[in-house]
């Protein structure tokens, strides 16, 4: 138990620090009067915005799952096959 007591001067500067976070926190935000707030949001509603420009939808290959690799001896047409020595 007396291994702890290392423990004890941050658990009360965490109480104090919380207990000072409510009280000034409890008048932090005020009352906003109603009917200001339904004429503000009823601005921001009727406000025009500009709809995002959606990418087509590419049509995709179905997938099979199996890899599949060009044989070895195909070409892409006009080029021509070289060889290593």
């Amino acid at each position: 138990m007396e291994i702890l007591w290392w423990l004890v001067p941050s658990l009360v500067v965490t109480c104090v620090a919380m207990l000072w976070v409510g009280w000034l926190g409890r008048e932090g935000r005020g009352e906003v009067d109603r009917e200001v707030a339904l004429q503000r949001l009823a601005r921001e509603l009727s406000r025009d915005r500009p709809t995002p420009a959606r990418p087509e939808a590419r049509q995709r290959d179905r997938s099979t799952g199996i890899a599949v690799r060009q044989a070895r001896g195909a070409q892409p047409p006009g080029r021509p096959t070289r060889r290593v020595s």
